[in-house]
């Protein structure tokens, strides 16, 4: 009989369950499927949010492949997390910034943004009005600016990645304004030089396999055949598949450019047993009650097919385009040729991926096998 220990700990200012197994890879795959499980990122233990009914879940849950649950410890009196600190709180936009806001949309929709590059800079900007609003100023200042920017995101532990969307979304908004940004000297941080994530050959085919369902097994295999971006896939219309020269358009992708990539003969398959019995009429992904499929299901999709395998990476509907390239370049593919696969502007965007190609890691002699 297996042997399972649940011990309190804190995560993230909330307390939890950890889950302490003793060589368990079967429990392991047992607990995944179960809801509220998580991962923690330091050390993959499994955890969940410390209730009664949790407790009683996962207590539960492991009886049922006969598993010795060891719970004492969280029967124990609570003990007092760290105070978390108080949030921001910023006061409601008014009328006259509503309709401010509501001009400045319409000039981005102009300049013929992206919809969502739109909503992100009016998101953005309507924070950082709130903000404004709530310290009672009247002139946009870079001093202002500097506030926001670490009272509403340094201090509240946002990515920088969101750092440099509030401040690409001020800029475009002081020049809505025909401010002389120039004399605010807005600079965005540096972006993490972060390597992606990559799956193996045999994790993708893992993921595939593990997904049952017809149409979203297809979804998962666009993504990984033709190294797509979410959004180019759910926006794919059945034209766009060209089966005579087994190739895929991809139309008004990111940067506004048209591109082709490849159409796997397997993936063919897969496909027009799909079509057989969904039959799409104009985009190739239909929702339910939206003309395409949405990110959010298809992020979902992702998650329980990631669960079932139990790999342990951090894996996101962009780990496929990620793999897809780096299987790409491990084959012997020209990076060249891969750039326009993907639809890159530059190759020093598409040369990250010869840092985490296999060919290139094992043709390194490791001096300890020397010795």
């Amino acid at each position: 009989m297996k042997t399972v220990k649940l011990v309190r700990g804190a995560h993230k200012g909330e307390e939890i369950i950890e889950i302490i197994i003793d060589n368990g890879s079967l429990v392991e795959n047992h607990l995944v499927g179960l809801p509220g499980i998580k991962r923690k990122k330091s050390d993959s233990r499994l955890y969940l949010t410390n209730s009664s009914v949790n407790l009683s879940r996962v207590f539960h849950h492991l009886r049922k492949i006969k598993c010795y649950v060891d719970y004492s410890d969280v029967m124990q009196k609570p003990f007092d997390l760290p105070s978390r600190k108080k949030r921001l709180t910023l006061p409601p936009i008014n009328a006259f910034h509503q309709k401010d806001l509501i001009r400045f949309r319409r000039w981005l929709e102009e300049k013929r943004l992206s919809p969502h590059t739109v909503n992100t800079y009016v998101e953005v900007t309507r924070f950082f009005v709130r903000y404004c609003i709530g310290k009672k100023s009247k002139n946009y200042t870079k001093r202002l600016v500097e506030a926001f920017n670490y009272e509403f995101i340094v201090s509240e532990g946002k990515s920088i990645s969101y750092q440099n969307q509030c401040i690409n979304g001020i800029k475009k908004f002081f020049l809505f304004k025909k401010m002389d940004i120039d004399t605010l000297d807005l600079i965005r941080p540096k972006k993490e030089k972060k390597l992606p994530v990559v799956l193996s050959k045999d994790e993708v085919r893992l993921l595939i396999d593990e997904t049952y369902n017809l149409k979203h097994k297809t979804l998962l295999s666009l993504l990984y055949s033709g190294g797509l971006r979410i959004g180019e896939a759910i926006n794919l219309k059945v034209d766009d598949i060209d089966s005579k020269r087994m190739l895929i358009h991809i139309k008004g992708a990111k940067g506004k450019k048209d591109r082709y990539t490849l159409l796997s003969h397997s993936f063919l398959e897969i496909l027009r047993i799909y079509y057989k019995q969904y039959k799409p009429k104009d985009y190739l992904f239909e929702g339910q009650k939206l003309p395409t499929y949405s990110t959010s299901s298809a992020q979902w999709i992702l998650k329980n097919a990631v669960a079932k395998t139990g790999i342990r990476k951090d894996v996101t509907l962009h780990t496929l385009r990620h793999s897809f390239a780096t299987h790409l370049l491990e084959n012997g593919t020209d990076i060249r040729y891969i750039q326009e696969l993907l639809g890159h502007s530059s190759p020093k965007t598409t040369m990250i991926y010869t840092h985490v190609t296999e060919n290139s890691i094992k043709n390194i002699s490791n001096p300890f096998d020397d010795l």
